[in-house]
């Protein structure tokens, strides 16, 4: 079940039964030149949905914008201070909270959200422990990177070996691509495998270290195809995570 599609009636029948939710976050920012500059929202949202579907868990709305600050020399990059994303994390999880929702896993899909994630759980329960609000008493929060799940890794290893690269990667370009096959972009990459560095600097910097925006990937090798086979394996990665998680006390 989708939250944007739900009643307030059916959220309510929900948590008499349910207390756990799936929040998928990513970023709107460049992925080379075949990748989608929605592919880390597309990408855990369509994992999210479908184990909705699946397993009767509620989905809430997506947070599509991230840390995304060293992709802005590219056009159509939009970033968040990590103050802004620490504070919208914090509201939409106290939100949740207030209402009976004790578990929130954030299903994530951009690498950049990583320690800004983990500093707003670390402000939320800094105020739970010092009692600062009882909304804040039950909450429990994580983080799972679709992208790093066993399964997903080991069929990116097993597709696309070393030029599955670490951004503008060849599994993120083609899950995004099963999720919007009418957005399909066939482009020749040079070269081939695009060089490896580091991401920690500022946006121009970053463009003239990967000025085609990928890092030591081929996302030409994606096809819809393989984007089938990376949500089948993205989905049982992140139930299995989700299971584990719920849990918890």
């Amino acid at each position: 079940m989708r939250l944007q599609h739900a009643t307030w009636q059916e959220v309510e029948a929900y948590l008499q039964h349910a207390t756990g939710i799936i929040l998928p976050i990513g970023s709107t920012e460049q992925h080379g030149p075949n990748g989608l500059v929605g592919t880390d929202a597309i990408c855990p949202e369509a994992i999210a949905w479908e184990l909705g579907e699946r397993e009767g868990v509620l989905v809430g709305p997506t947070l599509s914008l991230g840390m995304a600050q060293h992709h802005l020399a590219f056009p159509g990059s939009i970033s968040l201070r990590p103050s802004t994303l620490i504070a919208l994390v914090r509201d939409t999880v106290v939100s949740l909270g207030r209402h009976g929702f004790t578990h929130v896993f954030f299903l994530n899909g951009h690498g950049g959200n990583i320690a800004t994630l983990s500093a707003a759980y670390a402000e939320v329960y800094a105020e739970q422990s010092m009692g600062y609000a009882s909304p804040l008493a039950s909450l429990n929060l994580t983080t799972h990177n679709w992208f790093a799940g066993p399964r997903v890794r080991e069929l990116a290893q097993a597709l696309y070996g070393n030029a599955e690269g670490s951004h503008a990667t060849a599994s993120e370009v083609s899950l995004s691509w099963y999720a919007c096959p009418q957005a399909v972009k066939q482009v020749a990459m040079s070269p081939t495998v695009a060089p490896v560095g580091s991401a920690q600097c500022h946006a121009e910097a970053f463009r003239r270290r990967f000025p085609d925006g990928r890092m030591g990937s081929n996302p030409a090798l994606a096809s819809v195809e393989h984007g089938r086979r990376f949500l089948e394996a993205g989905v049982d990665d992140a139930w299995e995570a989700y299971q584990a998680f719920i849990g918890q006390a």
